[in-house]
């Protein structure tokens, strides 16, 4: 009876809900794992809110951490981090319904639901087929990732330490985790191309979302454009965001010695096109981000918020929130009566939705800054940094994650897994879903602006 009672329970709960329980499960497990001897180096200890920390920096794929890895966790330790890196970078859910695929177990509506949550999808039918192609697709990139990585790896590692650091790296950055083995990131590594573009091409593919991805594939194989406007305006966005975060890196940071002054045209241009990238939500850096000039902060604080695309394993608003904005904007200044798109009307709700978003986004970032300018004395350009980073699941610092008190880790914690669900998923899963009423009040207009 009480089994019943609570698979009655767990059906009665909203799709965000489950989703939200799945993560936290996932948590605890990890948790309890990192806290093990068997995951830490000899000597080594963690408390248990670092043991937390790592594993939700790691299944909300951030990459901000409280301990060095590489000095703190043994091969297991890594092992287990890098799992759950995988994990929160295709999903719980999702991840779990490769297993249940691999073994010819069918799903019922209520898990197909619920990867359309998750995947962001439109249609919960085509679901399993998604999949099923994402699973080959995600591991191929990887693969060949690691198998480049481990080419320039293995000039100066053994042969199973390059093995395991291009695995590594290749799963941390494609699922833009930001999680490095080396406790410089990847600064030392500033002047090598292969390394830089390798790890930066792996965050584009795992940013630009699955759904991008799967298009090409049919692109490629099918030889016809099926780019819906979900993925053509992820493009769009994607390109010209990299291209002025670019940009604006090369020209505030060109004659900073302390980033990228000292370095060739070549390097420079490379170094500039690395950060640009990795700041929509990777994690990685190839050069001092405590001495970044104002104006470059500005920039990454801008780039960090809107994140990657939708239904990819990076955070933020998401750009194709960011264009609704922006065409939004633009029809009003053109007169329009609706929002256009290549040629295409968005409704109303969707461009609801976008607000909405923005507005809890902003919200949430000025309240927990706040709190953590009173909780900690550092600057507010260092802490806005960190609460934004955390929040779009980006992973970068500046020297910041590792001097917070213990209050102020547990609202980072927070924010990271507010960030990877989403701040509308969470704000769904706390409010009651109601009726809609026929009821409507009388229109009256109010001046603005």
């Amino acid at each position: 009876m009480t089994k019943n009672k609570y698979l009655k329970s767990w059906e009665e709960l909203s799709a965000s809900r489950k989703l939200i329980s799945g993560f936290l499960f996932a948590i605890i497990v990890g948790t309890i794992l990192l806290k093990l001897p068997f995951s830490l180096k000899e000597g080594r200890s963690v408390t248990v809110i670092e043991s937390l920390f790592t594993v939700v920096s790691a299944i909300c794929v951030t990459g901000l951490s409280v301990v060095d890895i590489s000095q703190t966790f043994s091969n297991t330790g890594l092992s287990i981090i890098l799992f759950f890196i995988q994990l929160g970078g295709l999903g719980v859910m999702t991840f779990s319904t490769m297993f249940f695929v691999i073994v010819g177990k069918k799903m019922s509506f209520n898990t197909r639901e619920l990867l359309k949550e998750e995947r962001n999808s439109e249609n919960s039918g085509e679901v399993i087929n998604f999949i099923k192609s994402l699973s080959i697709t995600v591991f191929l990139i990887e693969i060949v990732g690691a198998g480049i990585l481990f080419c320039e790896f293995n000039k100066t590692m053994p042969i199973k330490t390059a093995i395991f650091y291009g695995i590594f790296h290749s799963i941390s950055a494609f699922c833009n985790a930001g999680f490095a083995l080396f406790s410089d990131s990847l600064e030392s590594f500033r002047a090598n191309e292969v390394v830089s573009l390798t790890i930066a091409y792996l965050i584009i593919l795992g940013g630009m979302g699955f759904a991008v991805i799967n298009s090409f594939i049919f692109v490629i194989r099918k030889g016809k454009n099926r780019f819906n406007l979900t993925a053509k305006l992820s493009l769009k966005m994607g390109m010209l965001l990299t291209f002025i975060g670019m940009l604006m890196f090369f020209i505030f940071e060109y004659s900073n010695n302390d980033t990228i002054g000292n370095l060739t045209l070549i390097d420079k241009i490379i170094a500039s096109f690395f950060q640009s990238v990795t700041l929509r939500t990777a994690g990685f850096n190839t050069i001092s981000l405590v001495e970044l000039r104002p104006a470059t902060i500005f920039i990454s604080y801008i780039l960090m918020f809107i994140g990657a695309s939708p239904g990819s394993t990076g955070g933020g608003i998401k750009t194709t929130t960011f264009a609704i904005i922006i065409y939004y904007v633009r029809g009003i200044l053109k007169s329009k009566e609706h929002i256009e798109i290549f040629n295409r009307r968005i409704d109303w709700e969707t461009m609801n939705k976008a607000l909405a978003i923005i507005i809890i986004s902003l919200a949430y970032i000025m309240v927990l800054t706040i709190i953590l300018l009173t909780l900690e004395d550092l600057p507010i350009e260092r802490i806005l940094y960190e609460v934004i980073s955390a929040f779009a699941t980006v992973g970068l610092s500046l020297n910041v994650t590792s001097q917070l008190g213990t209050l102020s880790r547990l609202l980072i914690i927070f924010t990271m897994f507010v960030g990877r669900l989403g701040p509308m998923t969470i704000a769904l899963a706390f409010t009651e879903q109601k009726k809609k009423s026929s009821l409507k009040f009388p229109k009256e207009d109010i001046l603005v602006g």
